[in-house]
C-alpha cells in the first residue's frame, strides 16, 4: 500500500463544554419535552408510527407471514411428501418425514412436517415450490414464543394455522387449479384451469 492511500484519522478534540456534557444532556431534555408535548396534545399530523399492540396494522394479503399446511376438501392435509419445499428452501429450516399414504389417491404423506420459524427468512420459495399448493405463507406476523422449542411448528400447529385463518377469513391470495393443486390435474384441465383464472 502506498503512503498517499494512507488516512490518518485523528481523535476529535473536546471543548470544555463537551467535556462536562451539558449541550447533549439539554439537547436530548428538548427532544424528550417535545415528545411529550405531542403525547399530551395529540400527534402530529405527519407522524406514521402506529401504536402496537393498539393499533395493528392493515396488511396486504399477499404478505409472507407464519407458515400453514393446508388441507384438502376432506380435511386431510394435502402434502403429499415429495420434499420439494425443503429442498427449495435457503434456509434448510423444513423437515419432512414421508410414510406411506392410508388414502388411496397419493403415494405418501408426511408423518412429520416441521418448520423452525426462527430459522425461516420468509422468502416464500417453500409455496412456490410446492406442487400441490399444500403450504403457504399467511398474514400472521405476531410470531412470539417464550423458548426455541415453540418456535419449531409441527404438522398439529401448521395445521391449526390453517384453521385460524379460515375462520378469520384471512386466506392468503393464491392460484388452485384442483383437489391436491396443479401437479395433481391432467394437463388439458391444467391448461384450461390457468386461462379461466386469467379471464
Amino acid at each position: 500500500m502506498k503512503a498517499d492511500e494512507i488516512t490518518w484519522v485523528k481523535s476529535p478534540e473536546f471543548g470544555v463544554m463537551d467535556q462536562i456534557f451539558l449541550p447533549a444532556i439539554f439537547t436530548g431534555l428538548v427532544t424528550t419535552l417535545t415528545h411529550m408535548g405531542s403525547t399530551l396534545f395529540g400527534p402530529k399530523k405527519d407522524v406514521v408510527t402506529q401504536q402496537f399492540p393498539e393499533q395493528r396494522p392493515h396488511l396486504p394479503a399477499n404478505y409472507r407471514g407464519v407458515h400453514r399446511l393446508n388441507r384438502d376438501d376432506e380435511g386431510r392435509v394435502k402434502c403429499v411428501a415429495c420434499y420439494m419445499c425443503s429442498t427449495a428452501c435457503p434456509a434448510h429450516c423444513i423437515d419432512i418425514v414421508a410414510a406411506p399414504s392410508p388414502w388411496p389417491d397419493r403415494e405418501k404423506y408426511p408423518e412429520v412436517f416441521v418448520i423452525d420459524e426462527l430459522r425461516c427468512i420468509y422468502c416464500g420459495m417453500c409455496e412456490q415450490a410446492c406442487p400441490v399448493d399444500a403450504i403457504e405463507l399467511t398474514t400472521l406476523y405476531d410470531l412470539t414464543g417464550h423458548s426455541r422449542e415453540e418456535m419449531i411448528f409441527n404438522k398439529e400447529k401448521l395445521l391449526s394455522v390453517f384453521d385460524k385463518t379460515v375462520a378469520m377469513g384471512t386466506d392468503p391470495i393464491r392460484t388452485t387449479h384442483g383437489r391436491l393443486g396443479v401437479a395433481s390435474e391432467p394437463a388439458s384441465s391444467g391448461v384450461t384451469g390457468s386461462s379461466s383464472m386469467q379471464t
